[in-house]
């Protein structure tokens, strides 16, 4: 799986993210995230999510048998307003992909 993908959002806009490496922790920051499993043609977004604080996420574990690798991906984002545009267009795009709210 790549370092970087980019998601495109609903309205057209484009939203690079970084994959968060096995064992990596993260600073203590806000700022949306995806869970993407791998697929036959790439990848597949599974969970788009929004949190106040990205240290608190923890990766998914290794694949189990019969199902595809799951990777964390994260995009920085401090000002509550992007985060939260940010989230809604890519949930708009994402759908029907789990959506996760700041509260959890």
């Amino acid at each position: 799986m790549q370092d970087f993908i980019d998601l495109q959002g609903a309205s057209g806009a484009p939203y690079r993210f970084r994959r968060r490496p096995d064992g990596a922790s993260h600073l203590p920051t806000a700022g949306n995230y995806v869970l993407v499993q791998e697929s036959a043609s790439g990848f597949k977004v599974m969970t788009v999510g929004v949190s106040l604080d990205l240290s608190r996420l923890r990766p998914p574990g290794p694949a189990r048998a019969g199902r595809r690798q799951t990777h964390l991906f994260t995009r920085l984002n401090v000002a509550r307003a992007a985060r939260s545009a940010e989230h809604e267009d890519l949930v708009a795009n994402y759908n029907p992909a789990k959506v996760v709210g700041e509260d959890g």
